[in-house]
């Protein structure tokens, strides 16, 4: 029987019913399995959510939608972790999923083409330079043979701040120099950068400046990486920032390597000559020796003077804790000497003090972000490859069913605890991160923020400037890939031992 044209626009009006019902069950199931969040607006998505300090506007967010949420910036779609579990989904139960790292245009220019250990895509590459890391300046033992050099910078730093007996003292740009000549001695033979009156490449002012600038950078919400059309516009001016210190970085570098090639042979190898000899299966040209160079130089600062900031303004606002951490020192070490590396076994509440900090102060209050490099589920949600992670580890710190008044800083919650606190084992404080891409350099941390603590208090008097009161302290934090303290600490400083006995 012979089929009308009649028939055949019935059946397929009837077949593309009935797809179409198919297709729509299908995405309303899907959609049912993607985590819950704000609808997005047209071209900004949610950047218009963002203020000024992004971790509390997350924060604020998942009180409405959840430990995970699933956010728009731009085109590009973000998960935002704010809770232990989820944190944990992605930083161990997925962590080979999202390993790597987005391309944005900071992380671009300040590891000279991602061939940084930070920023680097997971890979061979990343592999590869984070073992030369673990292997050659960062491990436990090499770390341990480094204390020679802090020790001497320690008493460098004491005998600055005694000079300065009595007068209004700002702690952090002491503590930047500090922890730069630390670091700076372990990865090279000759000193770089010093004092204005030294014949350096670069001084220490300088230095500074490019530490601070690296973070902030790194940290800022660029909307050109969110919305690329838009890039070459350099809205926020981040762009030409971004050229700026990497020109800066360049030219320090470049005047390093150069250096050591000229030396070459002459005493004994430091790690920019252990650099400049690999010869492997990856990759590695002069960017990624300066992207190795400087992710090392100035990752281990900022960090290690921010977290010592936010414990010294802690205490000053909580003084009960400062004369319990004081006893302590004194019934370990007395009153008649400095506090060693060693002792610090002996100082369970120093390092209570220093959790509870960064429970409520976490240096990186969103983790450096994640992203997918392949499609996942968590926790039932459907994941797409190229997502982004975010994880609010400020939120974490605050988590109700992880911690009792979360809000109160009470450093006897981690008297006892173990050592999964500061090794991200434990996902309800996570100081150095977890997984694959935990911070490299907590080993070198753990040695050098305890043991300046613990001295800063036990060898001298520290009070408030005339006519500041513990009400009056600022508390606001300035916002970066590292969040410290918006206003520095001024302090008066008065020894209390002298400075033969270090």
């Amino acid at each position: 029987m012979e089929i009308s044209w009649l028939h055949l626009a019935l059946i397929y009006t009837a077949a593309a019913y009935f797809i179409s019902k198919i297709a729509k069950t299908r995405l309303r199931r899907e959609q049912k399995l993607l985590p819950p969040g704000p609808k997005p607006w047209p071209i900004v998505g949610n950047l218009n959510l963002l203020g000024p300090i992004p971790h509390r506007s997350l924060h604020r967010l998942s009180q409405k939608y959840g430990e995970i949420m699933l956010l728009k910036f731009g085109k590009f779609p973000v998960l935002v972790a704010s809770s232990p579990e989820m944190a944990k989904q992605f930083l161990k139960v997925h962590d080979a999923v999202f390993a790597s790292r987005p391309t944005f245009a900071a992380y671009k220019h300040v590891s000279f083409d991602y061939s940084d250990v930070s920023f680097s895509p997971y890979g061979p590459y990343w592999r590869e330079a984070r073992k030369i890391y673990m292997t050659k300046v960062l491990n436990p033992q090499k770390v341990e043979s480094f204390e020679p050099i802090r020790v001497e910078e320690r008493r460098r730093l004491f005998s600055r701040l005694m000079s300065l007996s009595g007068k209004p003292v700002e702690l952090r740009e002491h503590l930047l120099g500090f922890t730069l000549s630390v670091v700076s001695k372990m990865i090279f033979k000759e000193k770089y950068f010093g004092d204005k009156e030294d014949k350096s490449v670069l001084d220490m002012d300088e230095m500074r400046e490019i530490v601070r600038e690296w973070f902030v950078l790194n940290g800022a919400f660029n909307i050109g990486d969110w919305i690329p059309w838009v890039e070459f516009l350099d809205l926020q001016g981040y762009g030409k920032k971004m050229r700026a210190l990497r020109r800066k970085m360049d030219g320090f570098c470049d005047y390093v390597i150069d250096d050591h090639l000229e030396r070459r042979g002459e005493g004994e190898n430091d790690f920019v000559d252990v650099l400049l000899q690999i010869e492997d299966g990856v990759q590695f040209t002069r960017d990624c020796v300066k992207a190795l160079i400087m992710n090392l130089l100035v990752g281990a600062t900022d960090t290690s003077a921010g977290t010592i900031e936010w414990v010294m303004l802690e205490l000053l606002r909580h003084p009960r804790v400062m004369e319990k951490a004081k006893a302590e020192l004194n019934s370990v070490t007395g009153r008649n000497r400095w506090v060693e590396e060693h002792d610090m076994a002996q100082l369970p509440y120093i390092y209570a003090v220093i959790m509870e900090t960064l429970r409520l102060h976490p240096i990186a209050t969103l983790l450096a972000p994640h992203c997918a490099i392949g499609d996942c589920n968590v926790a039932g949600y459907n994941v797409s490859k190229g997502t982004l992670v975010l994880v609010n580890a400020w939120s974490i710190g605050r988590d109700p069913d992880s911690w009792d008044a979360p809000e109160e800083f009470l450093p006897e919650r981690f008297i006892g605890k173990d050592i999964e606190f500061i090794t991200g084992s434990n996902f309800a404080v996570l100081p150095f991160g977890s997984g694959r891409r935990r911070c490299p350099g907590m080993n070198l941390a753990l040695k050098t923020v305890p043991t300046t603590l613990a001295n800063l208090l036990h060898g001298f008097e520290l009070k408030l400037e005339e006519g500041i009161r513990v009400e009056d302290i600022s508390m606001e934090e300035q916002y970066g890939l590292t969040t410290i303290p918006k206003h520095p600490l001024s302090l008066i400083m008065e020894p209390t031992l002298p400075s033969y006995l270090y």
